[in-house]
């Protein structure tokens, strides 16, 4: 499996030929002269050029997903698949079908393994509901039939791997991402002896199909939160760290989480191995995983297809200064770096921080953010300018070692969540810690706050995790409740704000 630094999922460009057929040729080794002519490419680009999209990684085209739309009276259930696509010439493309017809899907080889053919079906499902169509239709391939054909039918055998006594790469991918079997089709695909000619006719039911016509290329309302109260506990080494923080990115992936939320100063069991230097030396020392550790969670938002937000680590600056920072490793595979503002009087006696000097906001596929760390979120004005600059989730990681000052930081939470009418999540660690100086207990409890309005909690409280306990909370949160809030909640105080007598000014 190939290690990639950037992912980048788009429309199909006449120019990504060349690419797109080297990768389609490794990805059908067993289908000899299995890819599509340059002629062909660009007659599907010119009918339905949405319905391409390609993957790249670090800029090389590394999947495909191609597609039609037909409408669903028309599709014959014995079908082949010359037939479905008028002998390559895509003719049964109807640019008013209610059906999005798929007549290619592939991920080259060194490229498996990345969750890469996920995205190209999430995307699939996107345009599916953005284009108001019915449902998504393809027949599917089963490679490893095969092997087991003397033994088993075709039913069986599909019986088999539903209920994953056998393994097939190709349905078992199908069927995880909520395609349901509608037919087995025989003599679909000529020269697919794998599957011994047959072919599983898959359906995806689109849930939010309406007879009215919906628009295009809208963001995501309900977003998905991950935030993972995570346990103190004593680590040999990286791979300890990196172990068990997948765990946790799997676990809230697996939910289709869109954020991962790590707590501050998680990594701090590592700095165990540095108990016999004084606590400002140990941390610096610790400082020095940093940058691995950046790497490897942008690895994992890569492959889990999720938005990470590291929680905390401390970070030597190229003035010297040590500083209380995390990352926004998005999915796509870039990063952000976001700094502590203020540091606490522990922080600077203990360990001698700095606070940072940069206040932004960060934009996502979900929306834009802001990220505060623990001490800044009992500070009024930093979300207060990160509003104004239009963030619609604050993600707030946090280490309390005690209950009051757990306290402290929930309800300055809950407030932010008010006076600038967004969402707020909070995650931190639980536990104990021997043998780590200035970092033996803790306690937290991961939640997510809303403003208090008729369409949020009468709490302002979305969710709440066990205090004090190793977990995942999955919170949805609904993006276009705060666009009605602004303009028709029961008090409006981004607009109702006296900016005629008071204003908050950021420094450049």
């Amino acid at each position: 499996m190939e290690v990639i630094n950037q992912i980048e999922l788009r429309n199909l460009q006449v120019e990504d030929y060349l690419e797109l057929k080297d990768s389609m040729i490794e990805a059908y080794r067993e289908l000899k002269e299995m890819y599509w002519r340059k002629h062909e490419i660009e007659r599907l680009l010119s009918i339905f050029r949405q319905g391409q999209f390609v993957i790249l990684a670090d800029g090389k085209v590394v999947g495909a997903a191609l597609s039609l739309l037909i409408n669903a009276d028309d599709i014959d259930d014995n079908h082949t698949y010359e037939e479905i696509t008028g002998n390559d010439t895509f003719s049964t493309h109807d640019p008013k079908g209610n059906i999005l017809y798929g007549i290619d899907v592939f991920i080259h080889p060194a490229y498996r393994g990345l969750r890469l053919g996920r995205r190209l079906y999430d995307k699939r499902k996107e345009l599916c509901e953005q284009m108001n169509l019915r449902g998504i239709v393809f027949a599917g391939r089963i490679p490893n039939y095969g092997k087991y054909a003397e033994e088993l039918s075709p039913k069986e055998y599909i019986e088999k791997v539903r209920m994953k006594e056998l393994f097939d790469p190709v349905l078992a991918f199908q069927l995880s991402n909520d395609f349901h079997v509608k037919k087995v089709m025989k003599n679909y695909l000529e020269g697919d002896t794998s599957s011994q000619d047959f072919a599983v006719l898959m359906e995806w039911n689109n849930i939010y199909y309406e007879p009215s016509r919906k628009l295009i290329n809208s963001r995501k309302s309900v977003v998905r939160l991950g935030l993972i109260q995570w346990q103190m506990r004593p680590l040999k080494n990286l791979e300890d760290l990196y172990e068990q923080a997948e765990f946790f990115i799997d676990a809230v992936s697996g939910y289709e989480s869109d954020f991962a939320l790590f707590p501050e100063l998680f990594i701090a069991p590592l700095m165990a191995d540095f108990n016999y230097l004084n606590e400002a030396d140990a941390i610096r020392e610790l400082a020095g995983y940093t940058d691995t550790i950046k790497k490897k969670f942008q690895e994992f938002a890569i492959s889990y297809n999720i938005n990470i937000i590291t929680g905390s680590m401390p970070y030597i600056d190229e003035n010297g200064k040590l500083l209380n920072v995390g990352f926004l490793c998005r999915r796509d595979g870039s990063s952000e770096i976001y700094t502590k503002i203020h540091i606490t009087p522990n922080e600077i006696a203990h360990w001698g921080m700095s606070g940072g000097d940069t206040i932004q906001t960060f934009d996502t596929d979900c929306g834009r953010i802001g990220i505060m760390i623990c001490y800044d979120v009992e500070f009024p004005e930093l979300p207060r300018l990160m509003a104004e600059e239009g963030m619609q989730l604050l993600f707030v990681p946090f280490l309390t070692d005690t209950q009051n000052g757990y306290t402290r930081v929930k309800h300055c939470a809950q407030a932010r969540a008010i006076e600038n009418e967004c969402y707020v999540a909070i995650a931190g660690c639980v536990g104990n810690l021997p043998r780590v100086n200035n970092m033996d207990i803790q306690f937290a409890q991961a939640a997510v706050f809303t403003p208090a309005d008729f369409a949020f909690p009468t709490n302002g409280v979305k969710a709440e995790a066990t205090p004090n306990t190793e977990m995942t909370l999955i919170v949805d949160v609904d993006l276009d409740l705060l666009k009605e809030l602004h303009e028709h909640g029961s008090v409006k105080t981004l607009k109702d704000r006296r900016k005629d007598l008071y204003d908050v000014i950021k420094k450049t």
